[in-house]
């Protein structure tokens, strides 16, 4: 198995049930479901437009407790829409970490270890919306057309999603160490 290192830049959080957007926190115990109090906390979620095998609504396992994205990909993102920067609150990301700069491309079953023990296993590519991109454009109002442009943008540099594996305390100075998973011989 592969590993790589990255240094945690910001835990965020999403608590105002009026947007996704998010708010950085210095530190936060992750539990079983994600950060209490934010807005994808839980074990299970409802189904939508990612799951159209079953009906909207659905109860199904929440594989999109924790956001997770890159700097040196929110920086790319920013120099192909021409603005200044990105930024994960604008994404309503939970993590932004800094040392892997190719964070979407992480495998499925991937781990990230925290020092405490904490540990997220990696759901996949977060896929880009025009949600984000209108945020984008709040920023920006003289550049045209951000919330389509971002989807483009932001394809395969928009993060990827994870679930709690193990709970416990992280902070915004972590060095986190990352288990690439190979699927010609996976992990379990």
């Amino acid at each position: 198995m592969e590993k790589a290192m990255a240094s945690v830049k910001a835990i965020l959080l999403a608590d105002n049930p009026d947007t996704f957007v998010t708010r950085r926190i210095s530190e936060v115990n992750l539990e079983f479901g994600g950060i209490k109090g934010d807005r994808h906390f839980g074990l299970t979620s409802k189904a939508d437009s990612r799951q159209p095998m079953y009906p909207r609504g659905t109860a199904i396992w929440n594989r999109r407790q924790i956001t997770i994205v890159a700097e040196e990909e929110l920086a790319k993102i920013a120099e192909i829409l021409g603005v200044e920067a990105v930024k994960p609150e604008w994404l309503g990301a939970n993590l932004l970490v800094s040392g892997f700069p190719d964070l979407t491309k992480l495998t499925i079953g991937s781990r990230i270890l925290f020092p405490s023990g904490a540990a997220l296993i990696c759901m996949g590519e977060n896929q880009p919306c025009t949600l984000p991109g209108e945020e984008i454009q709040k920023h920006y109002e003289n550049h045209e057309k951000l919330a389509v442009r971002f989807v483009k943008a932001g394809y395969k540099r928009r993060g990827v999603v994870c679930a709690v594996e193990v709970p416990g305390p992280i902070q915004e100075t972590d060095r986190v160490e990352i288990l690439i998973n190979n699927y010609q011989n996976p992990m379990q």
